[in-house]
């Protein structure tokens, strides 16, 4: 009737035949009609174009799942609840004096003093086995701090101090030959202290508190320091502070070096409810007991962290000499958590990036195929052709052909 027959065309070719009932009213409500194969044409463009498209989405959907596998950090600032009575500090410093010369008190704002040069300990040492160490700077040094930010991330310092032994400070090294053997101090150790503002000092002996016996000859001093460590709470040495590994020098007998110190109690932790530093007491027998100063596991540190700043400058003899640690408790507790998302926001997140990629690149390709089609029909001849409906032909000389 058609001339399809004729023609040796099917009129399945061109869609499926009405053939009523749920099924065929079910496909009104199809999203995603098809095709069929025969009208569609494969090329080595689209090929390279999936590729690429491809390419790219398994790309973003790599970073996305690394992005997701690291997590993220927030910063939690708030006022730190309980009552803390100690502080403990780490100190490792080589003064270039002989250590019967030196001494080290701490006093607190309490009133409190502890000489804590009977506790801590003070070996001998030549100040070249230090000063010619590695890792020697200067205070402010930009290598320094930029190593001391690593140390900031909770990665980083559970994957260094998370659920291990704690460690002691190391082994003084033997003195060797020569006359400047043992003519350096070093002086090393923890000591316990109030958890209050505070400072502690090294000064020469007979000068400082008042002291019964001879005083040091002023010629001997020599307050140049390189401090291998300075922290607050329990011992991390392989966590960076402030004034680890700093060295100062000065050529002046009578020198005042003098940090001021603000310490911030912090707690690095993967876990979503850490425990507090500090709770308030507890009013029953089985209440759970406040956490020792130096609690840890493997994910979850509370230590401290604390800035430094330093005013150092000569002095004249009328003022005491030495080295002055000046530190001040924040009435602050930082919390820096490491959050990881849930497995379904990543599979939420790697369909939204594949889908918008492919998407995105079909719209272009088709873009890029239109343009091409414009382009292309413009050299022809700018769109003078009349086509094959009217029986006309455009030769391009701008004659037109007598109809068939």
């Amino acid at each position: 009737m058609n001339g399809f027959a004729d023609r040796g065309l099917d009129e399945g070719a061109f869609g499926d035949k009405d053939s009523g009932g749920f099924r065929q009213n079910i496909r009104t409500f199809d999203a995603f009609p098809k095709t069929k194969p025969t009208y569609t044409r494969r090329t080595s463009t689209g090929g390279y174009t999936t590729l690429l498209l491809v390419t790219l989405s398994l790309f973003l959907s790599i970073s996305e799942f690394l992005r997701w596998y690291r997590g993220h950090e927030t910063y939690l600032f708030s006022v730190e609840k309980g009552v803390s009575h100690q502080l403990q500090i780490n100190l490792d410093i080589i003064v270039p004096m002989l250590c019967h010369d030196l001494h080290v008190n701490v006093q607190d704002a309490s009133g409190d003093r502890i000489l804590a040069g009977d506790l801590l300990t003070k070996d001998p040492t030549n100040w070249s086995q230090w000063a010619d160490a590695s890792g020697a700077h200067r205070l402010a040094d930009q290598r320094h701090v930029k190593e001391e930010e690593e140390d900031t991330h909770v990665g980083h310092v559970l994957g260094e101090v998370g659920g291990r032994k704690r460690k002691k400070f190391k082994r003084t090294p033997g003195l060797g030959w020569g006359s400047g053997a043992g003519r350096s101090c070093r002086i090393f150790g923890s000591l316990e202290g109030n958890k209050v503002q505070g400072d502690f000092h090294i000064t020469a002996r007979g000068h400082g508190y008042m002291e019964m016996g001879d005083h040091l000859d002023h010629d001997a001093f020599n307050f140049s320091h390189i401090i291998n460590e300075l922290s607050f709470g329990p011992l991390y040495p392989s966590l960076l502070n402030p004034l680890d590994r700093t060295t100062a020098t000065t050529d002046d007998h009578f020198y005042k070096f003098q940090y001021y110190l603000s310490v911030v109690p912090t707690i690095y932790t993967r876990s979503p409810t850490p425990p507090p530093l500090s709770p308030p007491p507890a009013h029953k027998p089985h209440d759970t007991p406040p956490l020792p100063p130096d609690y840890s596991t493997r994910n979850t540190i509370i230590t401290n962290q604390y800035a430094a700043t330093s005013q150092s400058h000569p002095v004249n003899e009328r003022t005491i000499p030495g080295i002055f640690f000046k530190f001040d408790i924040e009435p602050i507790l930082l919390t820096v958590r490491e959050e990881r998302m849930s497995f379904l926001w990543l599979v939420v997140r790697v369909v939204n990036v594949v889908s918008g990629v492919l998407v995105g690149g079909g719209w272009c390709y088709q873009l890029a195929g239109w343009g091409k089609e414009v382009l292309r029909g413009r050299a022809r001849g700018g769109g003078r052709g009349e086509g094959m409906l009217n029986g006309r032909v455009f030769h391009g000389d701008g004659e037109d052909g007598e109809e068939d």
